[in-house]
């Protein structure tokens, strides 16, 4: 592993941490386990996200359940090239925090031959209704399709 990218996870490892205890300590976890997720039905948002869980071999992290939504919304992988691009693609859809400006900066500085992936998801995400201040947990039994059709669709249901 090369010095770059270990340095870009101890960042993300420690910002994520550092994120949901000083900007989301407001938030509520959502109080739902991988397992409690894959009991959803087949295709469902719930379900769905219950799979990215144990395939990707991650576990619930409490307050950031929303932002693996959006990996699975969006079919945005989870490299870190990926992580960074998901940045790029909250803040065309209208998202603004210190963290994600700060993800995009330190991202583009590190990996710079992305740059052209950050600007394609960038122009993503503002094509796409706005979705980054949903909150998704009300949605776990909504099917993963109509939810990627409804935020590519120029009129957004979830209001």
């Amino acid at each position: 592993m090369n010095l770059r990218l270990k340095f870009m996870l101890w960042l993300y490892d420690w910002s994520q941490v550092v994120y949901a205890k000083v900007f989301k300590r407001n938030k509520k976890a959502w109080g739902i386990s991988k397992s409690e997720l894959l009991s959803f039905p087949e295709g469902s948002l719930g379900r769905a996200l219950g799979e990215f869980y144990q395939t990707k071999g991650f576990d619930v992290m409490p307050k950031l359940e929303n932002h693996d939504v959006f990996h699975i919304l969006t079919e945005t992988g989870t490299e870190i090239q990926d992580e960074i691009a998901m940045q790029y693609l909250l803040f065309g859809n209208g998202k603004r925090s210190l963290y994600l400006f700060s993800m995009i900066g330190i991202g583009t500085v590190l990996y710079p031959e992305f740059l052209n992936y950050y600007v394609k998801t960038y122009y993503k995400g503002k094509s796409f209704a706005k979705f980054h201040d949903t909150e998704f947990k009300e949605f776990l039994d909504i099917s993963v399709l109509y939810l990627r059709s409804s935020i590519r669709s120029a009129h957004y249901l979830f209001v």
